[in-house]
């Protein structure tokens, strides 16, 4: 079989930037008061005082398919919080409050009861509170259902962390991921139905579904603990684009990966069933490492004690990511 990728399964990460920056330059108009200079790459900054809101908003994706094959739907409002708060915290913030959109093709009481029971876990775990939502049904338009949020943070100004203090030779902490997390299930259900295996089979690891649907680790209370005692210069949450959101925190510098956290099974699993190149497995996946910190040399080893992480590599000056286990560059 040939090497899968992220592209032949239908999602084009390059042409989705196009879009997406096409639809920013469009968006020109700011009330006035509102400030629009501060920097916040995974969740947006509204100049509020003292104080910046932080407002992100993100979805679950094809998960959800998994999801209906297994019939098990009650991690998904995890993975729905997970996505929007790990975004939020990534620029210093501690998020307070939730809004979730659910669009429905019919009503399903018992889907929406286990929509609960994950969304209120996420809430739970990541202290914030669910102050209200949208539900539509929309059969004319929604084939099953989806499941979306908004999270609100806060943050003093002086306390807002946008990569300009990152330099050469500062240390990247690496913490594991609870598994494949919430994205890139287009180019796994692909792998799946090309293998021959259904979701309810059993692999070196544990029924393939129940793996899948693992709810992506909410990282809420690890960075807003370090916070109190120490300083983070920059930090990416590891979502679409893999290995490349690292390039977020600060392109003016380059990050060498040379010690990396070790691959999840299911990593191991997809790979080798959809034949998929190691450079596509890190530019799509998590591949083991949810979360990245930039801090100073002379903490890096106090702070990955403390997060059950690991210095997975250094900040240099040529721009770029390089995974240099792999000779992979970004």
């Amino acid at each position: 079989m040939t090497g899968l990728t992220y592209k032949d399964a239908g999602v084009d990460i390059h042409a989705e930037e196009d879009g997406i920056n096409a639809l920013k330059r469009m968006l020109v108009f700011s009330r006035k008061g509102i400030g629009g200079s501060m920097k916040g790459d995974f969740t947006g900054l509204i100049d509020f005082g003292d104080f910046a809101l932080t407002l992100c908003t993100d979805g679950v994706g094809t998960k959800l398919l998994v999801a209906d094959s297994m019939e098990k739907w009650d991690t998904l409002g995890i993975d729905c919080i997970a996505m929007n708060v790990n975004d939020t915290i990534c620029v210093g913030a501690e998020p307070i409050a939730f809004v979730d959109y659910i669009a429905l093709e019919d009503s399903n009481p018992r889907l929406m009861r286990e929509l609960g029971i994950g969304l209120n876990r996420g809430a739970e775990l990541s202290n914030i509170s669910i102050v209200g939502g949208e539900t539509a049904t929309l059969g004319e338009i929604v084939k099953g259902f989806d499941i979306a949020g908004t999270a609100l943070g806060f943050v003093k100004k002086s306390n807002i962390i946008d990569g300009n203090e990152v330099t050469a030779g500062d240390k990247i902490i690496g913490l594991p991921s609870s598994g494949v997390h919430s994205n890139g299930f287009t180019l796994i259900r692909k792998i799946i139905e090309k293998s021959g295996y259904d979701y309810h089979d059993e692999c070196d690891h544990g029924v393939i579904g129940n793996l899948l649907l693992e709810p992506t680790r909410i990282y809420v209370k690890t960075v807003m603990d370090i916070l109190k005692e120490h300083k983070i210069k920059g930090m990416a949450h590891i979502t679409g684009g893999g290995l490349r959101n690292i390039n977020r925190i600060n392109p003016s510098f380059g990050y060498i990966i040379d010690d990396p956290l070790p691959i999840s099974p299911i990593f191991d699993f997809l790979k080798t069933q959809g034949n998929v190149s190691c450079k596509e497995m890190y530019q799509t996946f998590n591949m083991g490492m949810g979360f990245v910190m930039i801090v100073s040399e002379d903490i890096s080893e106090d702070i990955a004690k403390k997060t059950s992480g690991k210095i997975v590599g250094e900040v240099t000056d040529e721009t770029g990511v390089f995974l240099k286990t792999e000779n992979i560059r970004y």
